[in-house]
């Protein structure tokens, strides 16, 4: 009698064992994959970049609209930080061409200052500046905007060749190089000013487009 017995602990033993590790066994394939999944959670998380847009930002506005503190400022950004550019950047806003200055480009803008809105014909910008003349002032505005990486060494290279500037506007610019600068549609290069989607080079004039 005291064999079964001997018999009995032993094999429910043995079985309480055999059970006991399966579910040992399953606990820790479920601990492995939830540490696994928290580890692709916060990786996931981790690695996502997110853009802050300021929550007075208006609905519908374009690229020029996000708010970016962290990047090198571009072609829009230099010109609302310098008082130089305050008509230009009043013209850009008037035709609506803001989005066209932020994107990742490379661009290179001819950027007058504002003595060079005052040497138009009197009542020139006003009237530019009234929302029936909007097509006709982001038309003379894409005239300044280069859709290329035009630094001056590389300005010297196409005056060299004979080569004329494609501009957004369809148009193109004869580049030159003189004694005393770099000209460009027949106006001197004053400045130049890098900036994150490609260059700012400052002029005293107008490009206006030419005529077909």
């Amino acid at each position: 009698m005291s064999f079964n017995i001997s018999l009995c602990s032993s094999t429910f033993a043995k079985v309480f064992i055999n059970v006991n590790s399966k579910i040992m066994k399953k606990t820790n394939l479920a601990l492995s994959l939830l540490a696994v999944l928290a580890l692709f959670i916060v990786s996931c998380s981790g690695g996502e970049k997110k853009q802050v847009v300021n929550e007075s930002t208006p609905l519908g506005k374009g690229q020029s609209a996000v708010v970016d503190d962290v990047s090198d400022p571009n072609v829009l950004q230099v010109a609302k930080s310098l008082d130089d550019f305050k008509t230009l950047v009043v013209a850009i806003e008037a035709a609506g061409v803001e989005d066209a200055l932020v994107n990742t480009g490379p661009l290179t803008v001819f950027a007058p200052v504002n003595g060079a809105f005052d040497k138009l014909p009197e009542g020139t910008v006003e009237t530019l500046l009234k929302p029936e003349n909007k097509a006709k002032l982001a038309f003379i505005l894409v005239n300044h905007v280069a859709p290329a990486n035009y630094p001056i060494k590389q300005l010297k290279k196409e005056a060299a060749k004979g080569r004329k500037l494609y501009m957004a506007s369809g148009k193109y610019l004869v580049v030159e190089d003189k004694e005393d600068g770099i000209y460009v549609g027949g106006i001197k290069i004053l400045k130049t000013v890098k900036v994150s989607n490609g260059w700012i080079h400052v002029i005293d004039e107008i490009l206006l487009p030419a005529d077909k």
